[in-house]
């Protein structure tokens, strides 16, 4: 049974909310349930920023999160912030240009990829968020790359229509950077 909890994590305009919601649109998409909750700081570009993502084939009787089963970080202070809720064994997914892997607790599932980087050989650091949600679909295998490039179809409509071949390109980066 599908049954995953997400917290994602960053700075405003890293795309977090972004993340959370293809999420839960493609979970809406292959017939799950879903739920999807939004969290800002007081800025909303370059204040703190998470959601919380719940996608089950069961009923889901609440959307909050507060355990974890992965843990998507962007950022230092959304690690420190967020890292003693992951349950016990649970994957944590760090960029690792912003996040110091030192210390990450040993009872976890690490995966760092430099999504910044990525992004950065892509053209856009902007997509950095899209590197992290492909190594997040590689990481789980939830998705099909395919089921989330409908999704973009659905959301980049119009002018940012122009965004879609980057953001597949970034996707399809993120998955490569955990299957290598």
């Amino acid at each position: 049974m599908i049954d995953e909890r997400v917290i994602v994590a960053g700075f405003g305009g890293q795309g977090v909310m972004l993340m959370g919601q293809i999420l839960s649109y493609a979970a809406t998409q292959e017939d799950l349930n879903t739920a999807w909750i939004p969290s800002y700081g007081p800025e909303t570009r370059g204040g703190t920023a998470n959601c919380s993502v719940v996608i089950s084939k069961a009923r889901i009787n609440s959307p909050v999160v507060s355990e974890p089963d992965t843990l998507i970080v962007l950022n230092q202070p959304s690690l420190d912030k967020f890292e003693k809720k992951l349950k016990k064994g649970g994957k944590l997914l760090v960029n690792k240009a912003l996040v110091d892997t030192e210390k990450i607790r040993d009872d976890v599932e690490l995966y760092a990829v430099d999504c910044n980087k990525i992004a950065l050989d892509i053209g856009n650091l902007k997509v950095a968020n899209m590197v992290m949600l492909g190594a997040y679909i590689a990481m789980t295998d939830m998705f099909e790359k395919e089921a989330i490039f409908a999704v973009f179809d659905q959301i980049f409509t119009g002018a940012k229509s122009k965004l879609i071949d980057m953001n597949k390109q970034a996707l399809e980066a993120g998955i490569k950077a955990i299957e290598a």
